[in-house]
């Protein structure tokens, strides 16, 4: 990594930029003096300060052009516009030594924004919430992007410094304090970065060096340059920002933005590189790192180690698992994921993963996809909602805003009775009803220009007509913030129960715990409803769990050589809001005994 490092009583301070001539570093504060940089034979500029001041704030000067941030600067106090500022990460005391960390295959993971988590919107507030995710089950968080990026108000797709924290959340020390408080609970942190690009509003990074390339197009212009003229400093650039987490924020795991926008043909592409650097830290550190994935490829590459001509990812968004659920949750939709809408592309999911493997898609208008069924499970993350299924509709409703009570159970249970790691978008434990809007604070007028002008005509493709909220208005940020006062309160309290009652389930019962195919297998019972059989691999334990998305009853017998033992029905009367009697299925079933599946129904079964 370039930037400034504390070391032997000075600051060194290091930058890239190989086609420059010449370079300086402008310190601003505590005082102001100029310093002539030298460059070395791999293009980058370097000078020592010798100065007991551990907080400088500084620019660089290419060219003597001028004064610009660091392109790797660990802080921005004043924004992505104003001076870099160093940090020296020695000086945090972590009270975190004797952790090691939870492998992937228990994680419960749980999807958060900081900026709307709580009223404060900073790391630190999250930490009084911390004990209500652990009593729902939760022991992993995935933070959106906390890269600095414009104003107080965004998503975190636009940060411009992939180094540095943003500063209105509470900066590097209030990054590590969360972090450091979750490993005292026994959570684990995953933070989501973006590899793919950098925001537009105080990306300064061309004035450096060849950052970007037009070899490739992307979404949001040229691409990152990781294997043209000049890549070799890009690519150290983004492979050490990988390590930089994990030793200096003790950050568990990195959820990797839009990884098919990354282009890389060399010989040894990024992520080899970086699983390279990540396998060399966990051997020094002595213990696990993982590198999660939202991949638009269905291709099981993605979870191949490097030497099988794979990624070496650890796990992977399992977005076909989200649209083919939802889609029979919520038919109203279709048009946003018309490729899918049948319980045969369901139960395809729970058994091998991707839906679309091979077949002609609609949407791609070719052939799509790879096989993923010999992949085991606990290489997937599943989720009925996250932030890009309600943030990207122009209402920003959440899931339990567009279906019932008896559809929210249907698909809970549908997540974390599968043989997946699941996923919950903050506030879906407890039917959350605020909005999850796309806000932003821009300072460019232009830029707000465009980004307005952007959303209406995305919403218009796919078929919306609704008013879009403005994302740059501060209200549209407000009504996204969580209303943790509802949560143990009626209809709220009892969703909450549920999800409570799931993970419990989740935690106790050993075959929800096998991930292998084997011990696995979903069948369709009807064009509605399907059985989900999961047993461990001696099957010394085994369950068998009904789902019924009908507005009908649906027959099925439990084939079995010993009696059934009912461990959940989401129609008794302990799971219900309505008053009126409910017919519920036997606590106890002989062997080949046919039930009933009430309508809209989940039902689980011990086999003894």
């Amino acid at each position: 990594m370039r930037s400034a490092v504390f070391k032997n009583n000075c600051w060194q301070f290091c930058v890239w930029a190989p086609e420059k001539k010449q370079m300086a570093l402008h310190i601003v504060k505590p005082f102001e003096k100029e310093f002539t940089m030298h460059q070395n034979d791999e293009g980058c500029f370097t000078v020592s300060v010798e100065t007991k001041e551990k907080d400088l704030c500084y620019f660089f000067k290419p060219d003597n052009e001028n004064d610009f941030p660091d392109p790797a600067s660990q802080y921005q106090p004043d924004g992505v516009h104003g001076a870099s500022q160093t940090i020296d990460h020695s000086l945090y005391k972590w009270t975190d030594r004797d952790w090691k960390g939870i492998p992937l295959s228990q994680w419960i993971l749980y999807e958060l924004h900081t900026g709307v988590f709580t009223p404060e919107g900073t790391f630190e507030s999250i930490i009084n919430r911390l004990d209500d995710l652990i009593d729902v089950g939760i022991n992993a968080i995935e933070i959106m992007p906390v890269a600095q990026f414009p104003g107080e108000r965004n998503w975190g797709y636009d940060g411009t410094y992939p180094y540095a924290v943003q500063n209105s959340y509470g900066g590097p020390d209030g990054s590590k304090k969360l972090v450091d408080a979750c490993h005292q609970k026994g959570i684990a942190v995953i933070l989501d970065v973006v590899y793919n690009h950098l925001g537009p509003e105080g990306n300064y990074f061309p004035r450096f060096g060849p950052y970007f390339t037009n070899k490739y197009h992307t979404p949001w212009g040229d691409a990152i340059n990781f294997d043209d003229a000049w890549s070799d400093g890009v690519r150290d650039y983004f492979s050490d920002n990988v390590i930089y987490w994990f030793e200096n924020f003790h950050i568990d795991g990195l959820r990797c933005d839009a990884i098919h926008a990354i282009f890389d043909h060399g010989a040894v592409p990024i992520w080899e590189l970086i699983h390279q650097k990540v396998k060399t830290l966990e051997e020094k550190l002595e213990r696990r790192f993982y590198l999660i994935a939202e991949s638009d490829l269905n291709s099981p590459a993605v979870l191949k180690l490097p030497e099988q001509g794979g990624y070496g990812f650890d796990a992977q968004w399992l977005d076909d698992f989200h649209h083919a659920l939802y889609v029979l949750l919520n038919p109203s939709d279709k048009q946003r994921y018309y490729d899918f809408g049948s319980m045969q592309q369901l139960v395809k999911a729970y058994n091998e993963g991707f839906v679309h493997s091979g077949e002609w898609v609609r949407f791609r208008k070719r052939k799509f996809g790879a096989s993923s069924a010999t992949i085991s499970g606990d290489k997937f993350i599943v989720f009925s909602q996250n932030h890009d299924q309600i943030g990207n509709r122009p209402d920003g409703k959440r899931l339990n805003r567009l279906i019932d009570f008896e559809k929210l159970k249907l698909a809970s249970a549908s997540i974390l009775l599968a043989p997946y790691i699941p996923m919950l978008f903050m506030g879906e434990e407890y039917a959350e009803e605020s909005p999850f809007f796309y806000f932003v604070s821009h300072g460019d007028k232009e830029l707000i220009k465009a980004v307005r002008e952007g959303r209406k005509k995305e919403f218009e493709d796919f078929g919306f007509d609704d008013t879009v909220p403005d994302p740059q208005d501060e209200d549209t940020f407000n009504w996204c913030k969580l209303r943790w006062e509802k949560r143990n309160q009626g209809y709220h309290g009892m969703v909450l129960r549920w999800y409570k009652e799931l993970t419990g389930l989740r935690k106790t019962l050993w075959p929800l715990n096998d991930f292998q195919k084997r011990n696995m297998r979903a069948e369709l019972i009807n064009e509605k409803a399907f059985a989900l059989f999961r047993h461990t691999g001696g099957m010394e334990e085994s369950m068998i769990c009904l789902f019924n998305f009908s507005e009908k009853e649906t027959a099925y017998t439990i084939t079995s050589l010993h009696p059934a033992v009912k461990l959940l029905d989401s129609r008794e009367k302990k799971w219900n809001t309505v008053t009126e009697e409910i017919k519920v299925h036997p606590g106890k079933t002989e062997p080949n005994h046919t039930i009933l599946l009430q309508p809209l129904s989940v039902v689980v079964y011990g086999l003894q």
